[in-house]
């Protein structure tokens, strides 16, 4: 199993580029970030600074969109990183929460999601697409390497990762969604004529070592409300209890009053105090390193490629250090 990282774009940027190079000596593979532009710094500079000060990590966003940047700046953006540092970026990408509806837009469509997927991946990677009804192609791009993964919760959207994507991301750690996910992922592959193995399959959520678990448990409250804002939309387009979306993902948002952007992602959000204990012990990685470690081998045996940890919380160095000493040894190939 790899390990990432995943950081906001806080001011100052040095601090972000110390911790990804904390991690990549602990061990870590993978460097993402947040990605919205009026609540965080630009990550793309960002990454730059990273590639220069590191040497294998691999870095993106957790997740960019098909509209707060044009496709084919996207897929520039990438490429020139690529040649830069050597094909060490990954594209996550999804219908865009945060960083559309702070600008006062709604997320993007599915079907716009779905054709940027295609589209960043083969202009990233020097081939020619149709964009808008034109072709084209970026002509000094060599031996460019691109993988879009996507994010998904609902129905359509797991359909269309396994489809489309070559990776899968999924934002919580709880083993009953966890295996629901990526059985729908891997049928629509099969169903496409896919290699459902082909799909990396990346979970996503907070990690905080430690023994005190109420305390861990307030730190990442925060990332129940986030996921909260995802799980409306499904209710809202589904309904409650459709069968096509677990009621134990939607369940859980009744007592959801409305979310406030200005505290997204941070552990004194205000928005979050409808999660329950249940919600943030099932979303999360709380205890100590072995329990980490329990819940790991779990999702590890679900067909986790990749764990994504957020270290949004007071304890990141130490989570770090932690998983790099204690945790990262025990799925070293």
């Amino acid at each position: 199993m790899d390990f990432g990282v995943v950081l906001q774009a806080d001011p100052p940027a040095s601090a972000v580029v110390s911790l990804m190079r904390r991690a990549e000596r602990n061990g870590f593979r993978y460097g993402w970030t947040f990605d919205s532009a009026v609540l965080w710094q630009e990550p793309f500079v960002i990454y730059s600074r990273v590639l220069e000060h590191t040497e294998r990590l691999i870095v993106g966003p957790m997740v960019t969109n098909p509209s707060t940047r044009t496709p084919e700046v996207t897929a520039s953006t990438f490429a020139t990183l690529n040649e830069m540092y050597g094909n060490r970026t990954v594209c996550g990408i999804g219908r865009g929460d945060s960083a559309m509806r702070v600008a006062g837009r709604p997320p993007n469509t599915l079907a716009r999601l779905g054709e940027s997927i295609g589209i960043i991946r083969d202009l990233a990677e020097g081939r020619a697409a149709d964009v808008g009804g034109h072709r084209v192609q970026i002509p000094w791009i060599k031996n460019g390497k691109l993988p879009v993964w996507m994010g998904a919760y609902g129905p359509k959207a797991l359909a269309m990762a396994g489809q489309l994507a070559d990776g899968f991301i999924l934002q919580l750690a709880d083993p009953f969604l966890t295996e629901w996910m990526i059985k729908a992922v891997r049928k629509a592959a099969v169903d496409a004529g896919r290699d459902p193995a082909e799909v990396t399959i990346c979970v996503a959520a907070p990690a905080y070592v430690g023994d005190d678990l109420a305390h861990a448990r307030e730190q990442c409250r925060w990332f129940g409300g986030m996921v909260g804002n995802h799980v409306a939309d499904l209710v809202g387009r589904y309904g409650e209890h459709s069968g096509l979306v677990p009621d134990a993902l939607t369940d859980y948002i009744k007592a959801r009053k409305g979310y406030d952007y200005s505290h997204h992602g941070r552990a004194d959000n205000p928005d979050t105090a409808f999660v329950p204990d249940a919600i943030v012990d099932r979303f999360c990685l709380l205890g100590p390193a072995t329990a980490h470690l329990d819940k790991l081998r779990q999702l590890q045996a679900l067909g986790v490629d990749q764990f994504a940890l957020y270290a949004m919380h007071d304890a990141k160095e130490s989570t770090i250090d932690a998983y790099g000493a204690e945790i990262l040894p025990a799925f070293a190939d």
